[in-house]
Formats: structure tokens, sequence, C-alpha cells
């Protein structure tokens, strides 16, 4: 017996069908340039949990360069007008405490909400001084019948750890140039690849998954240096989608001057995000 293959191509709502025809009539109205509201009295909370040290009994390296990371981090998001609350070397129990409290806080007069993990991680999750923290369980308490206050509003996860073991090779066009590093370069630990379900989340990403993330001792991540860098000079202007996509340009240019290990002489890291948002985020600054 032969089936017959006909293709049936839609050209728009058939007569008739209301339901269609809302649905077409609602999907033509989206304005592209819709942004979110970002006029409420205080921009928002930002929280930065930096682990340089570790319980020994995990036998992670020390994270030298992290503090210039976070320190980098609270001027950039202070200067945005986020109220900036940095920890150091802080337990899971404590993380989590400090975290819950946030998101059962009232966020109604606030823009949105920042949340930023510098440390080492892996399958999903990220470390505390002494223990893993799942990032699902994190961005799960942010979810609009957890904090209500925040529904609708931007709700921003940046991971600064290492998703993998690869190192990125290069792949030079003829008009590029790359700088030699000064400083030793690093990688951190571990694979970190989760995202919350619900609207309105972005899941900022110091690297692609399945490669290491590099940081210098002493000038700290790539990533976290050249974000900083964006929000500086575009932070107040640019989209942030599109501010990131600069990050991961700028990112991308650079390669491993100065390491120990010689086979990673060379490497290229590419950060990457995955964005939830349901419009155009902007920092403007509050009048």
């Amino acid at each position: 017996m032969e089936r017959d293959s006909a293709q049936h191509v839609a050209t728009g709502p058939s007569k008739g069908n209301s339901e269609v025809d809302s649905l077409f009539r609602s999907a033509t109205s989206v304005d592209p340039n819709e942004e979110y509201k970002m006029n409420h009295k205080r921009r928002g909370l930002a929280l930065i949990f930096n682990q340089e040290n570790f319980y020994w009994h995990l036998r992670l390296n020390s994270r030298h360069g992290t503090n210039a990371d976070r320190d980098g981090l609270v001027k950039r998001f202070t200067d945005l007008g986020f109220y900036v609350k940095a920890y150091t070397d802080r337990k899971r129990e404590e993380i989590l405490s400090i975290i819950t409290k946030a998101a059962n806080e009232d966020h109604k007069d606030a823009d949105c909400f920042v949340c930023v993990f510098l440390s080492h991680g892996e399958n999903g999750h990220v470390y505390a001084y002494d223990k893993q923290i799942e990032i699902q369980d994190v961005t799960a308490l942010f979810r609009g019948d957890k904090c209500p206050s925040l529904v609708g509003k931007p709700k921003i996860f940046i991971l600064q750890a290492c998703r993998g073991d690869k190192h990125d090779d290069p792949v030079t066009p003829m008009d590029a140039v790359d700088s030699e590093m000064t400083n030793q370069v690093v990688v951190d630990a571990g694979v970190v690849h989760t995202l919350p379900a619900g609207a309105d989340f972005i899941m900022c990403y110091s690297v692609a998954e399945g490669f290491y993330s590099h940081r210098e001792t002493i000038n700290g991540s790539w990533y976290v240096q050249d974000l900083c860098e964006m929000l500086h000079k575009f932070g107040s202007t640019l989209d942030f989608t599109e501010l990131l996509t600069l990050v991961n340009r700028q990112v991308s240019h650079r390669s491993i001057g100065n390491c120990r290990d010689l086979s990673a002489i060379g490497k290229k890291q590419v950060p990457c995000f995955a964005s939830m948002l349901t419009k155009k985020l902007y920092f403007r600054p509050k009048k």
C-alpha cells in the first residue's frame, strides 16, 4: 500500500477558527524591542560567592586569583546600582542559608536579581568550602511559586567554573594576533551543566560544556576579567545578551602563553550563555 506524501503549507489562520485567529494576532503583535521594566526603586540584590580555599578532604586546588574576580565584580555591579553582598570561603549550609533568605525577601521594589559563583564545579554542582551545592537547587528557589516578587523579572546566574577536561584548540584567522599572558594560567576543575525551569532566567557560563575554564593566578579568570571590562564600557548602554556576546568574543581572542603544563600553551576558551529571558535587558542609569 502506498501513502500519499502531500505537504501542507500553513499560510495563516483559517476563517471561522477564533482560537487560531487569536493566536495569530497575538504572535504578530509581539514587540521585538520590548524591555524589562527597570525603573523600580532598587536595582536589586547581587550575591557573590567566592571560593578560594577548600576543605582538604575535597582535594581541590586553591583558586589563586579569584579574589581579583570578586573585587572586580563587586565594583562593576555596584556601579550598575546593585546592592552587592560578597562572601568568601563559606560552607555549604551558610551559602544555602544566605540564598534561601534572599529568595524569601520581598523584591517588589527591585528590578532584578543576580547570583555569582566563583568556584570549582562538576556534574551540575559547584563547590562550597566543604561540600557540593546543586545549581538546580539554587535556581529552583527563585521560580515563581517560590519567589513571587521576582516573577517577570530577570534572574541572572553567573558561574565561573570549568565544565569539563578539554582544552579548546586554536584556529587562528590570518589577521589575528594573540597577546602573551604575563602571569601563570591555571584551570578550574569540573563540569557545570544545568538549566532552571521557567522564564526570565539567564545562565552565564565561563566556558562551553566539556572544556577548561582558565584563570590567571594574579589577574583572575579570563571570563570575569572580560565580563567586568564589558560591564564597565557597555553595562548601561547595551542589551545584556549583546554584552555577553562581546564577552564571548573577547575571551575567544585570548590564548594561554604562560603555563606549567606545556601542552596547554596556545589553547583557547569560549564562554556561553543560556537565555530564558523574554525581553531585552538594559541596566540604564536610574534617575
